[in-house]
Order: structure tokens, then C-alpha cells, then sequence
């Protein structure tokens, strides 16, 4: 008897957990996703007045600019990620996160359409709640120009990332692959 005891408190405890990873999902989204049309805007803008190399600092200093504006404002650790980093410092993803890329890559394989690819849940680190979100970040037609394949990247544009990103190695997507995620880690 004593071991339903556990069984039945989580039977019972579980519609208000997916309840709350529910209202969290959407506050997370709400706060959070407003970040990536304003970067691909400003990114268009940028490859259409400077040209492709010369839009480079829209990813490299303006995104990661946008995104501690949000951390800063929510105080939750938020970044983007890839398992083709093109800056290791920033890019890398921990296990989770890598677990969740590997996951979209086979979900768009298996024909989900990769711009509704998240993940949401709430995880226990270092003994502490914490909410746990993810959004697939698609390849578009204006990451192709720096992210697409390498012989057709223009001889300036390779020579310039070589300068910025020494290690690069986000470059060789088609258009609608899975390019990275924006990672959320909200403590509850």
C-alpha cells in the first residue's frame, strides 16, 4: 500500500505540472521569441546596405546585444545554439540542449516542418526547479548567404569569417534545416 503512495501523488500532481509547463511555455514564448524576427530583419537590412560580409556584426554583436537586453530584463539565461557552432564560447549547448537539437533534426527528417520545432519542460538542476525551453531556429533564404554551402560562399565572405570565426563551422545548411535553437533556463 505504501508503495502507491508516490504513485498516486503523481497521478494527481501531474495535470497541474503540465498545466504550469503549459502557462510557462507561453510566457516564455511571449517574452523571449520577439528577439528573432528582429534580428532576421535587421539582417536583411544589413546584407542589402553592406552587403553579406558586411552584415556579419548583426549576428556576432547585435543578437547576442538583443538577447542580454532579455536576460537582463527577465533574468533568465537565454542564448542560441548549435550543434555546428560558429562561435564556441556562445554556441556550445550542454547536454540537454544538444539532446533536444539532435531530436528537432530527426523531427524535421521525419517531415515536421522545422519552424514549429520546440521543446518545453520543467528539469531539476543542481537541486533547484528550473523551466527548460527550446525553439528550432530554421535556416532562411538570408542565413543561406553566411550559412549555406561553402562553394557558394564568395572568396570575401570566407576570408572574412576565417577573421571573425576562426573555428567556424556553421556553414554547409540548405534552406530549411534545423541552424541552431534559442535556449531558455527559467529557475521556478
Amino acid at each position: 500500500m505504501k508503495a502507491l503512495l508516490p504513485i498516486t501523488l503523481l497521478l494527481v500532481a501531474l495535470p497541474t505540472l503540465a498545466q504550469d509547463v503549459a502557462a510557462l511555455t507561453a510566457d516564455t514564448k511571449k517574452t523571449v521569441l520577439p528577439v528573432v524576427p528582429k534580428v532576421v530583419n535587421a539582417m536583411q537590412e544589413a546584407v542589402a546596405a553592406k552587403g553579406v560580409a558586411g552584415a556579419i556584426p548583426v549576428c556576432k554583436d547585435l543578437a547576442p546585444a538583443l538577447i542580454n537586453e532579455k536576460r537582463a530584463e527577465t533574468g533568465w539565461d537565454i542564448r542560441r545554439v548549435s550543434l555546428k557552432m560558429r562561435n564556441a564560447e556562445r554556441g556550445t549547448p550542454d547536454l540537454w540542449e544538444a539532446r533536444q537539437l539532435a531530436d528537432f533534426d530527426i523531427r524535421a527528417g521525419n517531415g515536421e516542418k522545422p519552424e514549429t520545432l520546440e521543446k518545453s519542460e520543467v528539469v531539476t538542476i543542481d537541486g533547484k526547479q528550473v523551466f527548460r525551453y527550446m525553439k528550432a531556429l530554421p535556416v532562411s533564404d538570408v542565413c543561406l548567404k553566411c550559412h549555406g554551402p561553402v562553394d557558394g560562399l564568395d572568396a570575401g565572405l570566407k576570408a572574412e569569417l576565417a577573421k571573425t570565426y576562426p573555428l567556424d563551422q556553421a556553414t554547409g545548411y540548405d534552406k530549411g534545416q534545423i541552424r541552431g535553437a534559442l535556449t531558455v533556463k527559467r529557475p521556478l
